[in-house]
């Protein structure tokens, strides 16, 4: 995964690339972003630029029209670079997941140990510290003298969706680096080009994924149909009915209730989010439809016929408040809030 593999995040991507060039990449970093937008690719292709045996220089990015050249690169066919890519170069080390419960002090002292003294093979030391919010005070602590006074060979990256969660100690010795979301027309790019996706696949599953790849490709796979199935079931049952008994009822297919307990708690939480942006871009497609807008325009092309029905003129309004009150909910259930209390909510906002 060299940087000109990576979809999006050009700017940053070329940023980065320079000060690699120019040997100016600071030696802490904070790589924070939302979920699933790519920041732990960027890490690996980072990695890479630093080690690869054969870099190169000055490359355009494939496929990225106008993203610009590169300062450097890493070419992605040597043996560091698949040695990195597998999770087996001896200089590049790896800390924590997303289904780590904690990064404790033990694992943080044994790398910090281990980059203190020359690189194996490589140019430079790298540890990638993935969900860094989940290293325990006493782990973040333990990093604090070595971010203070890094190794010369050594290169520290923490991925984060939570930046605010380490302590200030921690950020104020590292420089951070800000992903933002992913476009829609840059994800059904990725998913069509590398995945294989058709068009109508890709962008459906792009403008249901909030902006994050790793969604959209959870989508793709085949979880978008039966979100937008739960999304139109619910669309289908408010539709022209005001009865709060008829939405209550309607708001069930928002919810499996096959789950329970902490972790079902949190896998309904999940599914409730992902049938929400599948609702907002139907809500979407709905109000372009009731502005005049064009087949080819919606992210849900194969629904055109579906939606024609509701696309009065009136429609347009009405999607701009559902589609903020659906953005409402997701908020709502990022923060925690019961599933059936939202999926109540929203029907009955509709």
């Amino acid at each position: 995964m060299a940087f000109r593999d990576v979809s999006g995040h050009r700017a940053l991507i070329r940023l980065m690339a320079r000060a690699v060039a120019r040997g100016s990449l600071p030696p802490s970093l904070i790589l924070a972003g939302p979920d699933g937008v790519g920041k732990r690719l960027v890490a690996t292709a980072l990695a890479q630029a630093l080690n690869c045996e054969a870099p190169v220089r000055a490359g355009a990015p494939e496929g990225a029209s106008g993203a610009g050249d590169l300062s450097a690169d890493a070419c992605g066919q040597c043996r560091a670079c698949a040695r990195i890519a597998r999770g087996s170069h001896p200089d590049v080390l790896a800390l924590g997941s997303e289904d780590d419960a904690a990064i404790t002090v033990d694992e943080v002292r044994r790398a910090v140990g281990e980059v203190r003294y020359r690189p194996f093979e490589g140019r430079r030391h790298v540890l990638v510290i993935d969900a860094a919010d989940r290293l325990v005070p006493q782990a973040q602590n333990a990093l604090l003298k070595t971010l203070e006074e890094p190794p010369a060979a050594a290169q520290f990256l923490l991925v984060t969706a939570r930046p605010d969660s380490l302590l200030a100690t921690v950020r104020s010795r590292c420089q951070r680096i800000s992903f933002g979301y992913l476009g829609v027309e840059e994800l059904a790019e990725l998913l069509t080009r590398r995945h294989g996706y058709t068009e109508t696949e890709a962008r459906a599953a792009a403008a249901a994924s909030g902006g994050s790849a790793g969604r959209a490709l959870q989508l793709a796979s085949g979880e978008l149909a039966a979100a937008r199935d739960a999304a139109l079931a619910l669309l289908d049952a408010v539709t022209g009915n005001r009865k709060a008994q008829a939405r209550l009822d309607g708001a069930k297919v928002l919810l499996d209730r096959k789950t329970g307990g902490a972790a079902g708690g949190r896998a309904r939480r999940t599914e409730l989010a992902q049938r929400l942006r599948a609702l907002a871009s139907l809500l979407r497609d709905v109000t372009l439809l009731a502005s005049g807008a064009r087949r080819e325009a919606l992210a849900n092309p194969d629904l055109h016929d579906r939606f024609a029905p509701l696309a009065r003129p009136a429609a347009a309004q009405w999607g701009v408040t559902a589609f903020a009150a659906v953005d409402e909910a997701l908020q709502a259930t990022e923060r925690n809030a019961s599933p059936k209390v939202v999926a109540d909510w929203i029907a009955c906002r509709l």
